[in-house]
């Protein structure tokens, strides 16, 4: 009865985990559409690049909150598969009967685990999906910058190379 325990202590780290990712890319959402908004007044081709930049951003955070949400929903469901098995457990073991009602908190406790792995793996392709965004917005920024520093500093600036990002 004590795994069951130690895996619903560590479905209840990964809730909050999520819920902390969650409630950060419901906070940029409504940075950027504030910001978004604010450029819509203006009509220049630099806020018309930089509102394209952030349509791409508010996309892309759409589907890591709906992403985050799946996960919260698997991680509750695996939470709930460990306590229906530590109460399997218990049952299996005060009453007297038959072998074949044995397995019946293992197989809980197998699809509590599969929930643990779908929901996992889902914060896996969230975080690469952050990543991108992170990326995409550095890249803006970068070009932004690229073109109000002053040209001697950026002929001779070499820049650094990330080994996991290719270069473009």
């Amino acid at each position: 009865m004590i795994t069951p325990a130690v895996l619903i202590s560590a479905c209840g780290s990964m809730i909050l985990s999520t819920s902390s990712r969650l409630g950060r890319v419901v906070d940029r959402v409504r940075a950027l559409s504030d910001k978004l908004e604010e450029l819509a007044r203006n009509s220049s081709d630099d806020t018309k690049e930089r509102q394209g930049v952030i349509f791409a951003q508010l996309d892309k955070l759409t589907s890591r909150a709906r992403i985050l949400q799946r996960a919260m929903v698997a991680f509750y469901l695996a939470t709930g598969m460990f306590v229906a098995t530590s109460v399997a457990i218990g049952v299996v073991a005060v009453i007297p009967s038959s072998p074949r009602y044995n397995y019946v908190p293992v197989i809980v406790g197998l699809v509590g685990a599969c929930f643990l792995f779908y929901g996992s793996m889902l914060l896996i392709f969230e975080a690469r999906l952050a990543l991108s965004t992170i990326h995409a917005e550095m890249d803006f920024i970068w070009s932004q910058t690229t073109r109000v520093a002053p040209a001697d500093l950026v002929e001779h600036h070499k820049p650094q190379f990330v080994h996991f990002r290719g270069h473009r």
